[in-house]
């Protein structure tokens, strides 16, 4: 079995900055893409930003400039440097992957979430 697990949700000020991580572990064979969602009470969830195995990254159009998604191949782990942090940021925050396992099955797998709360 497949797990992502998030880390490095929190409480923050307006402005201010913060790092998020998933790291799967388990039986994988491959991982594609890897994506960052958000959702607030009352919202749709939200894509964020995705980046592909070969490095390629896209972010949704509130994000751009502010927040950076990153990778660690080796280590099949995903990361997300926000920056200039505003409260409408504020939601729970999951990790999602199409991962290949042993099996050679591709499923979907989402991490438990992570609560992040802009405010001052």
């Amino acid at each position: 079995q497949v797990q992502l697990v998030e880390s490095g949700g929190g409480l923050v000020q307006p402005g201010g900055s913060l790092r998020l991580s998933c790291a799967a572990s388990g039986s994988i064979f491959s991982i594609n893409a890897m994506r960052w969602y958000r959702q607030a009470p009352g919202k749709q969830r939200e894509l964020v930003a995705t980046i592909s195995s070969g490095g390629s990254t896209t972010y949704a159009d509130s994000v751009k400039g502010r927040f950076t998604i990153s990778r660690a191949v080796a280590q099949n782990t995903v990361s997300l440097q926000m920056n200039s942090l505003k409260p409408e940021d504020s939601a729970v925050y999951y990790c999602n992957a199409d991962i290949r396992g042993s099996d050679s099955y591709t499923r979907a797998y989402w991490g438990q979430g992570t609560q992040v709360t802009v405010s001052s």
